[in-house]
């Protein structure tokens, strides 16, 4: 069996909506839809005073989706975990809409959870 995990970086944000609770609510219930997962119990937020940015995590049937934002640096750090293969999906054009991400680095990981020598499904 495998999973998928994408590690996404974006930069060149929008300080305002980087720190906007409401708007990084909407960019992960975005992604929650986009990738058809499942969130397990209430996601926990914390935005930090005054200018500082806004971390979230969301427990999924799946695995987690986790956002840190930066908006001193203009840039957003994302981890989408699913334990089970999901297709390709476009993060950048919902981080373009969302926060208007300049540039986006997206690492796709493929996770293996079969015994070692256990042939892949």
């Amino acid at each position: 069996m495998t999973g998928v995990e994408w590690v996404i970086d974006a930069r060149g944000c929008d300080p305002a909506k980087l720190a906007d609770r409401s708007t990084l609510a909407e960019l992960l219930d975005g992604i929650v839809a986009d990738l058809s997962l499942n969130i397990v119990g209430a996601p926990v937020w914390h935005v930090f005073p005054g200018s500082g940015g806004v971390t979230a995590l969301f427990l999924l049937s799946e695995s987690h989706l986790a956002v840190h934002t930066f908006p001193e640096h203009g840039s957003l750090c994302l981890n989408v975990f699913c334990c089970r293969p999901r297709g390709e999906w476009n993060i950048d054009e919902r981080l373009r809409r969302h926060v208007d991400a300049a540039d986006v680095d997206v690492t796709r990981v493929q996770r293996n959870y079969a015994a070692l020598g256990a042939p892949l499904p």
